[in-house]
Parts: C-alpha cells; structure tokens; sequence
C-alpha cells in the first residue's frame, strides 16, 4: 500500500543520517528527501549521488571519520536539527562466541555502538544551544533476543546503545532534545543477504538453510516475513516529526511480532 508523503513535513530541517547509503539507512535518507529535509550522510565509499544529498566520504567506525562528518554538517548545513543514527550491522562469523576474536569485537562496538556516541558527541551539543532537536537511535531486537550461532557482539554492542539511549534520554530532555529507538527485527536489506550466507560458509548447506536458521533462532515471524526499509524509515520520520512531540526516552519495535514478551 502506498501511502502519500507530506512533502513540506520537514522543509528547511537539517537532517544527519549515518549509514545512509544502504539498507534501511538508504530508504530513511529518501524519506526525509520526500518530507522536504536537507540530508547530509557519509559512507566509506562512493555511492552514486542522489539530488538533496550532502555527500562526505568518511569511515565512521573511527574517530577521525565522525569528526570529518559533523564538521561537514556544521559548515555546510549551518547546524542539525534532526538526526537519525541508522549506521550498525555486522561482519562477524558463524560459530558462536569462541569464534570472535578481540578484532571481532572491537569492530562491532565502533559501528554499532562508538559511531553513535562520537556523532552525538559532536553534534548534539549545537541542539542544546537552540533548545531543540530530535535524535532516533535505530538498536535492534537482538538485544533482548541474540542469535548465538553468528551475532553475539552485535547484540550486546545494541544493547549497549539502547542503555545509552535511554541514559541521555534523561540528561537531554530538559533541554529541549528529544531522543527515542527504534528497535527492527529482521530487514530484508543486502546485510540479511551477507549474513545468510556467512551462515551458509560456516555450517554448509543452502541459502534457504541458512534462512531457516535465522528464522529458528527467532523463533518464527508472525506476520510471515521480514520488515521492508521503508517501513522502518518511516517510524524514524514519524518519531523525528512535530507528530511524536510528546514521545521520547521511547522504544518503538518493528519485527512483526517476533519478540514473544511484552
């Protein structure tokens, strides 16, 4: 179903979308594009360009990449009004928790859980300024339901983030900012695709095995299948939007029932 876009619904916001160029991150930068956003995001490689969209080339699992980027954004935007924290994944392999190494580790802290906090760092300050701003921290549902065969350090660095989350939810509140989650649960982007077939590499088989795995470990999905990107960019807009004023220090999951609990 389609539903129509207010295309003045965020005219003349200035919106930072880290991890912007694939996935559910891609879909989000499109969504502030059709709501009338100017978009700034970054990448460590080249994307094609997308008209509206301020491109940085930096590594933003580092610190020098979250510098380069919120300098990027405060120069060429004049400041932030909205930002959306879509960047995460992950590139571990299947085998379970004596497979990860101190490397593997490390890697999955600074893109799931540092590349936030150093951007939020860098930029959210500017929002306190002027009393005013949205953050959404996208985490994941593996933070209360891990899948040990491949994504244990993913899971704790989103849970670690969604703590964080909900801690400057606290601070920021009274100042104006207004911080809020949102927690997917399987989306069918080129990242579900490199994860089935880590599986697949790891414990043999097909990609719809592999698939089988992930949906065992979930324990099923209710609704029958994965979320698109542009269902979730379009809870981050809502939650970023003049509509959700009065939500923050929230937790909005999207995973078509998979968590079994309240």
């Amino acid at each position: 179903m389609s539903i129509k876009t207010d295309s003045t619904e965020f005219a003349g916001k200035r919106v930072l979308v880290s991890g912007g160029t694939k996935g559910a991150g891609r879909a989000t930068v499109h969504r502030f594009l059709a709501g009338g956003a100017l978009v700034i995001t970054a990448a460590r490689g080249t994307p094609e360009p997308v008209a509206g969209v301020e491109f940085i080339q930096a590594d933003l699992t580092t610190v020098e990449g979250a510098q380069t980027l919120a300098k990027a954004a405060l120069e060429r935007l004049g400041g932030v009004d909205i930002l959306a924290h879509v960047i995460g994944g992950s590139s571990t392999p299947g085998g379970g928790f004596v497979a990860l190494t101190d490397d593997h580790w490390l890697a999955e802290l600074n893109l799931n859980l540092l590349a936030t906090v150093r951007l939020d760092r860098l930029l959210i300050p500017q929002m306190i300024e002027r009393g005013s701003g949205a953050v959404v921290h996208v985490t994941s549902i593996q933070s209360v339901l891990p899948l040990p065969e491949a994504t244990t350090a993913y899971a704790s660095a989103k849970a670690a983030l969604k703590t964080y989350s909900k801690s400057i939810s606290k601070e920021l509140g009274p100042k104006g900012v207004r911080v809020n989650i949102v927690s997917p649960g399987w989306i069918m982007t080129e990242s579900s695709v490199d994860l089935l077939r880590r599986l697949q590499a790891a414990n043999g088989g097909t990609i719809e095995d592999a698939r089988q795995v992930v949906l065992d470990s979930l324990g099923g999905i209710p609704i029958g299948r994965p979320a698109d990107p542009h269902e979730v960019a379009d809870l981050i807009a809502y939650l970023a939007s003049d509509r959700a004023a009065a939500i923050h220090g929230a937790e909005f999951v999207i995973d078509g029932g998979t968590v079994p609990t309240v």
